[in-house]
């Protein structure tokens, strides 16, 4: 499509989205020109700092590195100040190139606060140096080792949850599904967290008409992310990246599927929702009005971003047993 012929998001967009991109725009630091992922890395650490001071206190925190077939994964255990009703493994966003568990730090604390349940983070390796399904492997064993060394960790795995943003959203369903199709109990999946993630649509309407460099979506920078991500055009059609080629028609956890108003991702989460409907799933769809894709990451201005949170949190527990 014509850049003249796409949406103005950023004439479109709520106040407070507004005032989050104002605030970055006069806190912004040059990036070098052709950066390597490891620059490009420490530039998004440095950048969220901010974005994830001031979360909620917990009862504790504890870091868990977990032997995987790929090597160590590191994971950190967020104790909130209630007694834990079950267990939630967060996956963080980050176009499966950036991020670890202090970007989403704040995130997860608050799911904990909110949720009154333990919320293990999983910082599961980054692509291209990591491909798929190395991330899904990964967290899979995490939660095969918590699921044996429960009583160790002080957690209640007979229920448990996935959730996550963005690339994080598909790596939390892409798990679940794989438990389901390999028969892997880790404890009963009570609900999955679905916060603006793309599922594998190849086009949309509103890929085409949203995504600029205010949310580094591009129909270029996603196609970077996924040929940094994926092993081979193959993978493209893998039931655990495109999520449509799996069957979604039985045994699907309540998703609760998020979309942002201007995200030019939210079609897969229309879509996945539809799906998922029409075969008698249990899911339900939100969307936050005037929101860009990310910005669950700042409640510290947004009030939508909180209220996303909050929202998720409810809709885990009301599906706790």
């Amino acid at each position: 499509m014509k850049p003249e012929n796409k949406v103005n998001v950023l004439e479109c967009i709520s106040q407070e989205m507004r005032d989050v991109l104002q605030f970055q725009l006069q806190n912004a630091k040059p990036q070098p020109a052709n950066s390597d992922y490891g620059t490009i890395r420490q530039s998004y650490i440095d950048e969220r700092k901010y974005w994830n001071s001031e979360g909620p206190e917990m009862a504790k925190t504890q870091s868990v590195k977990i032997a995987t077939k790929y090597g160590e994964t590191e994971t950190r255990i967020y104790y909130s100040q209630h007694k834990t009703r079950a267990t939630l493994f967060y996956l963080h966003g980050g176009g499966f190139i950036v991020g670890n568990l202090d970007t989403h730090d704040r995130i997860m604390r608050l799911l904990a606060h909110y949720t009154g349940c333990a919320v293990i983070g999983v910082d599961y390796s980054l692509s291209p140096e990591a491909r798929f399904p190395q991330a899904i492997e990964e967290t899979v064993a995490v939660c095969q080792y918590f699921h044996a060394q429960a009583a160790d960790y002080q957690l209640n795995m007979q229920q448990i949850g996935f959730a996550g943003d963005s690339a994080g959203a598909m790596l939390s369903f892409a798990t679940a599904l794989w438990l389901r199709d390999r028969g892997i109990d880790c404890g009963r999946v009570a609900g999955v967290l679905l916060y603006y993630g793309l599922y594998g649509l190849r086009d949309s309407m509103t890929r085409r008409l949203y995504g600029g460099s205010w949310d580094g979506l591009t129909q270029k920078d996603l196609e970077e992310y996924e040929q940094a991500y994926l092993a081979n055009d193959q993978d493209k059609e893998s039931p655990y990246y495109c999520i449509f080629n799996n069957d979604l028609t039985r045994d699907i956890p309540p998703c609760f599927i998020v979309g942002a108003e201007f995200d030019p991702l939210i079609d897969d989460s229309k879509t996945l929702y539809q799906t998922l409907r029409e075969h008698q799933q249990p899911c339900h769809y939100q969307m936050y009005a005037g929101t860009l894709h990310a910005f669950l990451h700042y409640s510290r201005m947004m009030k939508s971003a909180d209220q996303a949170l909050r929202d998720g949190a409810d809709y885990f527990c009301r599906h706790l047993d």
